[in-house]
């Protein structure tokens, strides 16, 4: 029998090392594999990216920060980046109204983090995506990165002005930066399917922005559930921007 010495090619390498996360935030490891797992079936494995995190601090979100699904999503959220994001921070910006607060995680700063930021922000207002969007598009323009950002967007219902979070999200297509809206609750998320579908190229250069609903108790939802959900359109909006000469290849 003939036998094939040709080495096989290796798996593309995450941007912190299992070892490293493992020694750092020993919690965090299985969600680490998980999303590891899903970047390799949406042929994303080895991609580098920013991560953001965006949370929704309106009235309506109590609970949710109450129950710890906020807090959960951070941890997924993290544990994505340390795939994605060899620095092991993810910004975070929280907004009702406006921008309530921004803050970071990392590996070394996550446990039990979001929630005493959250209550050391005072009142809840009402949700307006288009500040907290415009927050991310700021601080990844100054950071002068050369990764494309991933931007977890967490809400609970529709913004307060539409029309100003489509004008932003057109806007922001041409650049480096996708968006990955998740819907905490049992809304019907009209506005968001509404956004995740603009048409390209009459309203956007690319498509840069996903949807799904995480329906009213998130925390149920499994992590490999989550993952798949929030790289569903990442790969393709990849293709879609190198193809348009928002991403360098």
């Amino acid at each position: 029998m003939a036998i094939d010495y040709r080495k096989r090619p290796k798996a593309p390498a995450p941007a912190i090392s299992l070892e490293k996360v493992a020694a750092r935030a020993p919690e965090l490891v299985s969600l680490y594999k998980t999303a590891a797992v899903s970047l390799a079936k949406h042929n994303a494995g080895g991609q580098r990216a920013a991560v953001y995190l965006v949370l929704d601090r309106s009235g309506s979100m109590r609970r949710y920060y109450r129950n710890g699904s906020v807090q959960h999503l951070a941890e997924q959220t993290l544990a994505l980046a340390a795939n994605l994001d060899d620095d092991g921070v993810v910004p975070v910006v929280f907004f009702s109204t406006g921008i309530d607060g921004t803050a970071e995680i990392g590996l070394d700063a996550y446990r039990d983090r979001i929630n005493p930021l959250h209550d050391s922000m005072g009142h809840m207002g009402r949700t307006n995506y288009h500040v907290a969007m415009q927050a991310v598009i700021d601080h990844y323009q100054s950071s002068g990165a050369d990764d494309p950002a991933f931007v977890v967007f967490q809400t609970d219902g529709s913004p307060t002005s539409k029309a100003a979070a489509e004008h932003v999200l057109c806007t922001a297509a041409s650049l480096p930066i996708f968006w990955q809206f998740v819907g905490f609750g049992d809304d019907e998320f009209r506005f968001l399917h509404r956004l995740d579908d603009l048409p390209v190229p009459d309203r956007r250069i690319v498509d840069n922005a996903g949807f799904f609903a995480a329906g009213p108790t998130p925390k149920a939802l499994s992590d490999a559930t989550l993952y798949d959900q929030l790289l569903q359109e990442f790969p393709q909006w990849l293709t879609a921007a190198r193809s348009a000469g928002i991403l360098k290849d």
